[in-house]
């Protein structure tokens, strides 16, 4: 790990979970522009239905989330919200081709698991009278372990639910207390064992965050070794954003102290080190999956992508369908995110009216664009040619798409980070750090834009 190459190219770029990204979208998009959408993406690719929840609440609110959530007020509160979220579906699903199959099902936030499993499980008979699954769907709960024991996850194991994200963010007290986050309420070996035993084709993923106060080399370290000997199905290292202008409260830990550039460096490479000498493969920039994984296979074949869902197989991704506070949806020609207040999202669809703040619908040039970042975000190349050939358009009409900077294309060669020929561009192993910056020469809006991103690093 080059630490001049982390100084010169440590600079704000979007994440590219979207292209364009979020601060794009546009408040002209209109709820009736969605609706459309959604009626015009049963002709659009993929076919498959990828279904997203947005729960806001949490028990206890900590320093470092950027997400939109709330803190739990009252029960009723979050009563009314679950019997919106019921309504929007049933809005939305008469509008989606019945022949589509549900191949993802996701629950986000805020806290899932922060409310009684019942208000979970209730969405999911929802989704079943509504669509028709797909033979195999991932059916995945973000959860904080310290609200997470047996009785609760063996509801939700009943209720379908066979992917298990556990935010642990890291294993030492003393960081989790800096950022107000409680520690798990059973051990997380404990609660792993207890996962695969009542279904032992669960899958289950451990997230940790990197440079937050506290944090140290030595100390990430042994968080990661932790990690390793659960031997959870995927490990995620996410970079800690610091992004105070979304969420105020990320502020306390600028008092508190974050770790300097080459404290946080010197932990990625550890984490990085340690999960590839004992059997992980590094998935784009924080995922790292067990050798028979799915989403290993997918990359060794060129064909992993992703989607709002997080990383997937071209064969399980969907246009996703967001419900909830904030939510974003992901159509093949359009995006659509509504409001991010409670009050005017359960108004709106108390009014038999969609609760869309805002959007953005995607020229063809934006959709080749998009094409270009995702597969290099997602498989570390792009062979011009095979993408011509997906695309069905000339390698000549995708190259004017991007509008690429062939010095800057040339510097990066020179730095180590790509190698690159007429008919193809490849992140190589040290450049995989840098792949938003890469991914960043081959958008053109960044040439003109006034948007806050996080750094790269």
């Amino acid at each position: 790990m080059n630490e001049n190459l982390i100084k010169k190219y440590n600079t704000p770029v979007p994440r590219y979970t979207s292209y364009p990204p979020a601060n794009y979208f546009e408040d002209t998009f209109s709820a009736d522009d969605y609706l459309a959408a959604v009626k015009h993406s049963n002709n659009w690719q993929p076919e498959q239905v990828s279904i997203y929840f947005h729960i806001p609440f949490c028990k206890k609110m900590c320093h470092y989330c950027g997400c939109n959530s709330c803190r739990i007020s009252d029960v009723q509160s979050v009563k009314r919200y679950f019997n919106t979220l019921k309504t929007e579906l049933r809005m939305v699903s008469g509008h989606i081709d019945k022949n589509r199959k549900v191949s993802q099902i996701h629950f986000g936030g805020g806290t899932p698991n922060s409310v009684p499993p019942g208000y979970l499980a209730e969405l999911m008979n929802l989704v079943k009278e509504n669509f028709s699954l797909s033979h195999s769907p991932e059916i995945a709960v973000e959860c904080n372990p310290a609200y997470l024991d047996a009785p609760y996850t063996k509801k939700l194991i009943k209720a379908g639910f066979n992917r298990f994200s556990l935010g642990i963010q890291d294993f030492n007290i003393h960081v989790l207390n800096k950022v107000n986050r409680d520690q798990p309420l059973i051990p997380v070996t404990d609660l792993v064992s207890y996962i695969r035993s009542e279904n032992p084709q669960a899958r289950v993923n451990l997230d940790f965050i990197y440079g937050l106060p506290g944090q140290t080399k030595k100390g990430f370290e042994d968080t990661i070794n932790r990690a390793i000997e659960i031997k959870p199905d995927r490990l995620v290292t996410f970079s800690y954003a610091h992004v105070p202008w979304v969420n105020k409260a990320q502020k306390i830990l600028e008092k508190q102290g974050l770790p300097d550039n080459d404290e946080k460096a010197a932990m990625y490479r550890v984490a990085h080190e340690q999960m590839t000498t004992n059997g992980y493969k590094a998935i784009g920039l924080d995922h790292f999956v067990l050798e028979q994984d799915e989403l290993y296979k997918a990359l060794e074949s060129g064909r992993l992508h992703r989607n709002f869902q997080g990383y997937c197989t071209r064969e399980t991704t969907g246009q996703v369908y967001a419900f909830g506070v904030s939510g974003i949806s992901q159509l093949q020609r359009a995006y659509a995110q509504n409001s991010k207040s409670i009050d005017e999202y359960t108004d709106s669809v108390a009014r038999g009216l969609l609760p869309v703040k805002k959007g953005y619908a995607l020229n063809n040039a934006e959709i080749i664009i998009r094409e270009v970042i995702t597969t290099l975000m997602c498989n570390k190349q792009i062979n011009w040619p095979g993408l011509s050939k997906q695309l069905g358009i000339s390698v000549p009409e995708i190259l004017n798409a991007v509008s690429y900077n062939q010095d800057l294309l040339r510097q990066f060669k020179e730095d180590g980070i790509v190698d690159y020929s007429a008919d193809s561009i490849k992140v190589t192993r040290e450049g995989s750090l840098f792949i938003r910056n890469v991914a960043a020469l081959f958008d053109p809006l960044m040439a003109t834009t006034n948007n806050k991103f996080s750094r790269s690093f």
